[in-house]
């Protein structure tokens, strides 16, 4: 949905409060009005019918109800029929300060880190966001959304500082993933799975390829190094029996039971767990990763493919920017929802994040809050207030009218009994 769509969508609901606000007006105020006309009528007619006395009772004390509650509801928007009344006009007068409340009650009871903490475990925000990523329309619309805001951010933002930022956030991330342990774990994602077969197989297949591609080669090279004494058709003789050989011996390997492939499987296999647990290696691989990293031609290179990737997005059209951003979020959605250990790491880098960056500024969020109250206008603060609650608040004055009308008539039936 567009931002015109949003604007239009909440001016509709706007609408629809405020007439609901005016019907209720309406009707509280008729209902007051209703009640003098049957105060009116029962004044003149008691005489003939005494019983009309407790109509009138009933009545009056409506009128008082419902006087006494529209004063009430109405001074705290504003000041009743514009008179200078003490303690009317409740929100406008004290619009900074209500502000700053709001600000102190959300920063001590929603961003405390007990709060924010038992929030997060409850909700499980990894979990909770891949379901909703997984759902294509939420995926399509959030990609919509990325895609018209991305190309604008790109051109209006500091070049340099997306650059840094992005090299820092990848630097960090980098050197915070082991490197061998890393690797291991691709190798065996691999390896496993009945991969390995396949990956022997296309091995043996570039083996056998190439020996036949490089036949004369490779007798050229045997001829070279042979005795100069070698006829040369005994040289021709011996680099075709190697080739033959080395053919026959790479046939035989497409065996599954081959002991040269099994000896091949188990060395990788026992190379991917010494990867993972054996410190030599993986201290080599935290040593080849920092030098890597530290190479100014990776920066380089690194710094181009940024540079490449600014340009395609900030030229790309939008549906097609939204396209793949929307595979993407699925995928992320799909991956959020299957992988447990991933959800566990997340939803504890969002439990970090609450504790150590919300929880610590908790204070400055409120006093932002406060600012923005500050800095609305009063009267569109008292009208969007009284926009929001307005309408509950008229059933105030239909209750008081009732509720004012039933004590008068139990106190002038009582009076009435006792003769008072």
């Amino acid at each position: 949905m567009t931002a015109a769509a949003l604007v239009a969508a909440a001016g509709s609901r706007d609408d629809l409060k405020a007439r609901e606000l005016k019907r209720m007006q309406t009707i509280a105020t008729g209902l007051l009005v209703v009640m003098a006309m049957v105060f009116v009528a029962a004044s003149l007619a008691d005489d003939r019918w005494p019983w009309l006395g407790y109509v009138r009772a009933f009545a009056e004390a409506g009128m008082v109800g419902a006087c006494a509650d529209w004063f009430a509801v109405t001074a705290i928007f504003r000041r009743p029929l514009g008179l200078p009344i003490p303690h009317t006009g409740i929100i406008p007068r004290n619009k900074d300060r209500i502000g700053q409340a709001l600000g102190d009650f959300i920063a001590n009871n929603f961003l405390t880190v007990d709060v924010l903490d038992s929030r997060l475990k409850q909700l499980e925000v990894a979990r909770w966001g891949g379901e909703w990523l997984r759902q294509p329309r939420h995926a399509r619309r959030l990609a919509r959304r990325l895609s018209g805001l991305l190309p604008g951010a790109l051109r209006v933002l500091p070049k340099d500082m997306l650059r840094d930022t992005a090299a820092s956030i990848g630097m960090t991330a980098a050197k915070a993933i082991p490197a061998a342990p890393t690797a291991s774990k691709i190798l065996a994602a691999v390896w496993n799975e009945g991969r390995s077969q396949a990956l022997f197989d296309w091995g043996v297949d570039q083996l056998a390829t190439y020996l036949a591609e490089h036949e004369e080669e490779i007798a050229a090279n045997v001829e070279t190094r042979s005795w100069k004494w070698m006829p040369k058709f005994v040289d021709r003789i011996i680099a075709e029996k190697i080739t033959a050989g080395l053919g026959q011996v790479l046939e035989e390997m497409r065996a599954p039971d081959h002991p040269w492939r099994l000896e091949l499987g188990a060395a990788i296999e026992a190379f991917i767990e010494r990867l993972a647990h054996d410190p030599d290696l993986i201290a080599k691989g935290e040593e080849l990763k920092l030098r890597l990293l530290q190479d100014p031609r990776l920066h380089e290179q690194a710094r181009g493919v940024w540079n490449e990737l600014e340009t395609r997005l900030s030229t790309a059209e939008s549906p097609l920017i939204a396209e793949r951003l929307e595979q993407m979020l699925l995928a992320l959605g799909e991956w959020l929802h299957t992988e447990e250990s991933a959800q566990a790491r997340l939803n504890e880098w969002a439990r970090i994040l609450a504790r150590q960056v919300i929880a610590p500024r908790r204070h400055e969020i409120g006093g932002f809050i406060a600012q923005v109250v500050a800095s609305w206008d009063t009267k569109g603060v008292v009208d969007k207030l009284e926009l929001q609650v307005g309408k509950d608040l008229q059933y105030i004055r239909v209750n008081g009218t009732i509720v004012g009308g039933l004590v008068g008539l139990v106190i002038y039936t009582l009076s009435q009994v006792l003769n008072l």
